[in-house]
This record gives C-alpha cells, sequence and structure tokens, in this order.
C-alpha cells in the first residue's frame, strides 16, 4: 500500500467565518477527527458535504474518502491533497478492470492502513453513501452519523445492495441526518435519532449578487432577460421544459450553469437562445447570478426528485433573486407556502410566472420577506445544531455504569 501526498490546493480554499465558542466547546467533546465516506468528489460542485465538512475542520482533522480512479497501476495506492489546514481528500487509486469484489477488498485494505497508528475511537465515520460500508464495515469508530441527504437508491444507475446496505448503516448509525424534511418523513421509522437539517446557505456569499451586475464576460455580452439555473444537470433536469419555455420566448436568454452528467448530452436542445455556460466554481456562482432577471429550479417530478431539497433554492433567493420552481416537495413547503417562490407545473405557468417576475412591482416588500425568512437559515446554525446533537449521541454511547463489584466500567 502506498500513500502520497500533494500540496494544498488553493484554487479550492474558501474563507469562512471562525465557529463559535459554543460550538468550539461541542466539539471539543466529540473525538478529534472525522472520515467521511463519500459518492460525491470535492471538486465536482461545491455542496452540502463541502459547506458540513470544511466547518467542522475548523475544530477537527477532516479526512474526505472520495470514490476511487482506475488508472493502469499495478498496485493499489491513495492520494492525500490538503484543502484546508485540517482538510484532506483522500483518493485511492485502483487498477482497471478490477470485479466489485476486488475494488472493495482493496479499498478495505487501504482503509485499514490508512488506521495504522491510530485510535479508531478518536475518528467520527460520515457517511454519505451506504455502500462504503461493503470496504469500511471491519472498523469501529467512537461515532457513526449518516448524514443522507438524497435517497440514492432512485437514482439513474444505483447499485442493486444499495438500499440493504442502506439499513445496515441505520443499524450501525449512533445519529442519522436527513437533507430535507420529505426525506426525513420517509425515512424516520429506520433511526430512533434521526433529524431533519435542509439546504441551508451562506448568505454573505450570495448576496454579493444583489449589490450589481459583476457578470464574468462568458455570460455578460449575452443580451436579453436572463432566466437561469445552477447546479448538475442530470436525469432529475427537464430538458423538455428547457426547450419549451426557450422557443415560446425567443427572446430570453436561458443560461445553464453546470456538469452534464448520466446523460446523453446529444439530447440537450440546442435553441440559439439557450447558453450552456459549464462548469463554475463556487466563489464564481454570485457572480453569475448578479445578472439573471429570473433564476429556476426546473426538475422533473420523478423518484430521484421525491426527497430532494434543492440548496440552490435559498441560495437563489439570498441573491435576491425571483425563483420559479417545480412543485418540488420540500420547495412547496416551505418557500411556496410562505409566498417567496413560484411554483409551477406546466411549461405554460413557468412562462406566466417568469413573466410576472420580470415586472415585478413589488421586489423590495418581497425582499424583505425573503431576508426575514432567511434569518436563521445558515451552514453556521446548521453544522452548530448538528455538532450538539452529535455530542449527546457520543455521551450516551459513553454511559459510565456501577458493576456489582463497585469498580467503574464504560459501556457503548
Amino acid at each position: 500500500m502506498m500513500i502520497r501526498t500533494q500540496p494544498e490546493k488553493e484554487v479550492t480554499k474558501t474563507t469562512l467565518p471562525k465557529i463559535s465558542l459554543g460550538l468550539e466547546s461541542k466539539l471539543d467533546q466529540l473525538p478529534k477527527n472525522l472520515l467521511c465516506f463519500s459518492h460525491l468528489r470535492w471538486d465536482f460542485v461545491y455542496q452540502r458535504p463541502q459547506h458540513l465538512l470544511t466547518r467542522l475542520s475548523e475544530s477537527a482533522t477532516v479526512y474526505f474518502f472520495e470514490e476511487p480512479i482506475f488508472e493502469a497501476n499495478e498496485k493499489p495506492f491513495m492520494i492525500f491533497s490538503q484543502r484546508q489546514p485540517n482538510l484532506w481528500v483522500c483518493t485511492p487509486h485502483l487498477a482497471r478492470g478490477l470485479s466489485q469484489d476486488e475494488i472493495n477488498q482493496q479499498l478495505r485494505e487501504l482503509t485499514s492502513f490508512f488506521f495504522i497508528n491510530k485510535d479508531t475511537d478518536d475518528f467520527i465515520f460520515w457517511y454519505y453513501t451506504p455502500m462504503a460500508l461493503e470496504f469500511s464495515s471491519h472498523i469501529t469508530p467512537g461515532l457513526t452519523v449518516f448524514d443522507c441527504m438524497d435517497e440514492l437508491s432512485a437514482f439513474k444507475f444505483a447499485p442493486q445492495q444499495l438500499k440493504d446496505l442502506e439499513q445496515s448503516l441505520f443499524e450501525r448509525a449512533d445519529i442519522v441526518f436527513t437533507g430535507g424534511h420529505s426525506l426525513y418523513e420517509s425515512k424516520k421509522k429506520n433511526h430512533d435519532n434521526i433529524h431533519a437539517f435542509p439546504s441551508s446557505i451562506d448568505k454573505k456569499h450570495f448576496a454579493k449578487a444583489r449589490d450589481s451586475r459583476m457578470e464574468p464576460e462568458d455570460q455578460a455580452w449575452i443580451q436579453g432577460p436572463k432566466i437561469g439555473f445552477y447546479g448538475v444537470i442530470d436525469e432529475r433536469f427537464d430538458i423538455g421544459l428547457i426547450e419549451a419555455i426557450a422557443t415560446a420566448r425567443p427572446e430570453w436568454s436561458l443560461m445553464l450553469i453546470g456538469p452534464v452528467v448520466k446523460i446523453d448530452q446529444a439530447t440537450l436542445p440546442r435553441n440559439e437562445n439557450i447558453h450552456y455556460l459549464g462548469s463554475k466554481s463556487y466563489e464564481e456562482l454570485p457572480l453569475y447570478l448578479s445578472g439573471w432577471d429570473v433564476a429556476l429550479v426546473p426538475f422533473l417530478l420523478n423518484d430521484s426528485t421525491k426527497f430532494i431539497s434543492p440548496t440552490k433554492t435559498p441560495e437563489y433567493l439570498s441573491g435576491g433573486k425571483p425563483v420559479v420552481s417545480s412543485a418540488i416537495r420540500d420547495v412547496i413547503n416551505p418557500y411556496g407556502k410562505n409566498g417567496l417562490v413560484s411554483i409551477a407545473s406546466s411549461p405554460e405557468e413557468f412562462i406566466d410566472a417568469i413573466e410576472g417576475y420580470l415586472d415585478f412591482a413589488d421586489r423590495k416588500e418581497w425582499l424583505k420577506k425573503v431576508d426575514k425568512f432567511l434569518l436563521t437559515n445558515s451552514w453556521d446554525f446548521t453544522c452548530s445544531d448538528m455538532t450538539e446533537l452529535m455530542s449527546l449521541a457520543f455521551t450516551d454511547r459513553k454511559v459510565v455504569t456501577m458493576p456489582l463489584n463497585n469498580v467503574s466500567a464504560v459501556g457503548g
């Protein structure tokens, strides 16, 4: 087994406020290391895992274990890439052509090698994918957290064994978080210590979009009202809806930002007023958002979107942009019910809602309402609340009992 270390990548650094003393005191009660098993790559799209783990790395050493990269090498090895002073991205490199059993065996060996001379009790295991149990279940950490951010079994190309492994993870986890209220309702019977934590925001970051139009060059030249979306363009994305809007309103410009995955790019509409700008960094998103007139959440209604809580919804609002969304349950409640977002169920309803926002007469009053609603919506608050619950769960595992011989014993 080999470990290779890369220097800190400046391009991925994000400056965050220091965690409050209250949160630091809670973190002091927890294991000092956190190993996250993720199906998402750190450099793919900056979202929930990056927001939470970057904040947690202010007071703990965080290791982000990605899915492997396959190449023509003979021996498995791991590359450690430093992204913050206490945050490392761990990327396994395996040979091509391995069976799934061989992949899991080599990942299991890499994981065991990682823990040489380390105290597993001083680690939190933080799971985003139950599939990681296939190579990590032989190690017992001080605390096990399942941050269930999506219904992964409903996604395209989901492994058949994922549901069984998820049930095993529920049995092993000391505490479970869900990425939204709908997902919580679906999963709450599976664990007795489960809590809903919908998408949060970094208000200061996205509020930059309100200051002025600071558009990058690849967007600034485009004319007409700008209707935008950023995020992953995959099987959840309503391609037909985008094409219908673009066709019905050729004077509008539709800005689509993000990677295209798991769908054939040849199926994407190519109207002249649809602009695919590719992936952008988290730091760049407010700059693009600043030039939009209306933002979209254009998702299909299917099994893969039944329980999602799109992070972009509060981010758009924090940037001061009106939002038109498909009838996603966690967007309807609370954003639609509070009059902050328009919900549409057809291309015609999307177009009507967008036109209404382009002639928005009560923007100031609407913004006041948005800001009041978002007042307590923050990744800092979410991280603090999660940490408090983790501390309680960790304390419960270390309950002190008094056996018959009057010698204290720690059970867990």
